[in-house]
């Protein structure tokens, strides 16, 4: 059960970090197109640094996959989890820049031989004024394939992610 949990969490990790977003307030004219995202899920952590988008909030943007995933990005979990994103995120931003909305997580969480992939849709994230990231707000992502020892839905709750653009 400890090792379903474990891998569910990874999971869900990478689902929510992939959606986080950070102020379009925080860009200035040399903005990167560069994102970092972290998620602390059932105290297991994922994180990853400069991964490539495909512009900056408040614009329309995608994050792509491949430098997030290793060997090309950065993404490490603990717990001796690991993760892979499936799908390039799609973020659309409302004219205010105090919303955003993911398209779709695609997500394979794998710990030992054990590998669970989910997806959840619709991801909505809402600003904090405080730190200038977009938070999420609670959302579950519904297993797609994977071992019977994964549970059919994982959740994340409100906060519990994070990204930040630069």
């Amino acid at each position: 059960m400890m090792h379903r949990a474990k891998l569910a969490v990874a999971a869900l990790a990478l689902a929510a970090t992939a959606g986080s977003v950070t102020s379009a307030a925080a860009f200035g004219p040399t903005a990167e197109q560069k994102v970092d995202g972290v998620i602390v899920v059932a105290g297991n952590t994922c994180t990853w640094t400069n991964a490539r988008t495909s512009a900056n909030p408040p614009s329309a943007l995608t994050v792509d996959r491949t430098t997030i995933n290793r060997p090309g990005g950065n993404l490490t979990c603990d717990g001796g989890i690991t993760a892979t994103l499936n799908n390039n995120p799609a973020f659309t931003f409302d004219a205010a820049g105090t919303t955003a909305r993911t398209d779709l997580i695609d997500i394979t969480g794998q710990q030992s031989f054990v590998s669970c992939r989910y997806k959840a849709t619709n991801i909505l994230w809402g600003l904090d004024a405080a730190t200038g990231k977009y938070v999420n707000q609670a959302f579950t992502a519904t297993k797609v394939s994977g071992s019977f020892l994964c549970p059919g839905s994982v959740t994340t709750a409100a906060g519990g992610a994070s990204m930040l653009f630069h």
